[in-house]
């Protein structure tokens, strides 16, 4: 297997269209565009099925990068995975996470360096039928990729990863409607539904293919057994695809990174030290965080969001899914991101709502790259 090297930067943005950012550093010679295998990215719009700075942000990112990799933009977006998380709500604020790997040929290990470093894979499901989200079909499709993303990666023991990320779809009237006319029927005929369902179901592949479920997980269990899990896993629903995106990070021995990412699992919306954990697995602890160096060294944080489905925290009545003005993923990511923001000094952190089976129930993981 060849050893890698792998860079991570992250970039603001002033709004999701705004590319110069990445193109100002492509130019300056300090990110290889043929290298770029994935980029996060948090933009400003509700987070919702009509959320549309996804698939702008994304549009404009290929259109600026095609040029570049000598690519159309449909196919550079084949290239990179893309993954655009819609909600910026409070603190939170909007910039990309760009990820760029280089394969040293003829590398078997990671030579003189000790310890595992960041590695990172990617992968893509089939396209799935309306009828297939939420349901087995996508779990078993994801737990395939994520196999596939984590050779790619160069991990073979699951406890190496750290956290996976994927893009999945969700149900339009017209994706339903098109089901209904072949006589099947989706798992809910509410657009905003399906976004859970689809997030349930991709987080649940990851926790097959990672095993950390018992065994075999039926149709029923999706959005009603929480005691399933993925302690690793952050999906986001969006509108501009019919596939899954999985972009496994973890620390491999074959890469050459100067970074390292490690996680947390938070049991709650304001579980302060799985924070504080996930920062202390990269080596900053809470005192050092304070201190612009230890604080340069931090690149990103990535954690999950969502309204306790019980209705309460700590024994607390919380009103998040009573609110029919905001959205309860809206009021979680800006709970947990100002959570956050607060202990790793920057709002620039990328906190995604809807947790389903992503971490306990109101809960859900944390990860954070650091710089060794």
């Amino acid at each position: 297997m060849h050893t890698t090297s792998v860079d991570v930067v992250q970039i603001p943005t002033k709004g999701p269209g705004d590319v110069s950012g990445l193109v100002s550093l492509i130019d300056a010679g300090k990110i290889d565009p043929a290298s770029i295998l994935a980029i996060l990215g948090k933009t400003e719009g509700n987070g919702g099925v009509n959320d549309f700075t996804r698939e702008y942000a994304v549009s404009t990112l290929s259109t600026a990068l095609a040029s570049y990799v000598d690519l159309p933009p449909h196919d550079v977006e084949q290239k990179i995975a893309f993954v655009m998380s819609g909600g910026t709500e409070g603190v939170l604020s909007p910039h990309l996470t760009v990820f760029a790997r280089t394969v040293i040929k003829g590398g078997h290990s990671n030579g003189t360096l000790t310890g595992k470093r960041l590695s990172i894979g990617i992968a893509h499901t089939r396209d799935f039928m309306p009828e297939e989200l939420g349901r087995g079909a996508q779990i078993d499709e994801t737990a395939k990729a994520v196999r596939v993303a984590m050779a790619d990666a160069g991990i073979d023991d699951p406890k190496d990863v750290h956290f996976v990320q994927i893009k999945c779809p969700l149900l339009t009237s017209e994706r339903i409607e098109a089901a209904h006319a072949r006589g099947q029927k989706t798992v809910t005929t509410s657009a905003y539904g399906s976004m859970a369902y689809s997030r349930g179901a991709s987080a649940l592949g990851v926790a097959s293919a990672l095993g950390e479920t018992g065994g075999a997980i039926r149709d029923e269990q999706i959005l009603k057994d929480w005691n399933l899990f993925s302690s690793v896993a952050s999906t986001s629903a969006g509108i501009e695809l019919m596939h899954n995106v999985v972009i496994v990070l973890g620390n491999s021995n074959t890469s050459t990174s100067p970074f390292v990412i490690g996680h947390g699992v938070m049991r709650d919306a304001i579980d302060a030290a799985a924070v504080i954990a996930a920062l202390k697995s990269v080596g900053i602890g809470l005192d050092e965080i304070a201190d612009p160096a230890a604080r340069s060294r931090l690149v990103n944080i990535f954690a999950k969001a969502e309204a306790s489905p019980d209705g309460l925290v700590r024994g607390r009545r919380h009103i998040m899914l009573d609110d029919t003005d905001i959205s309860s993923t809206r009021h979680a990511r800006a709970a947990v991101g100002g959570l956050i923001a607060g202990l790793a000094g920057t709002g620039a952190v990328y906190v995604s709502g809807g947790a389903e089976h992503q971490g306990p129930p109101g809960g859900g993981p944390v990860a954070a790259i650091a710089r060794l």
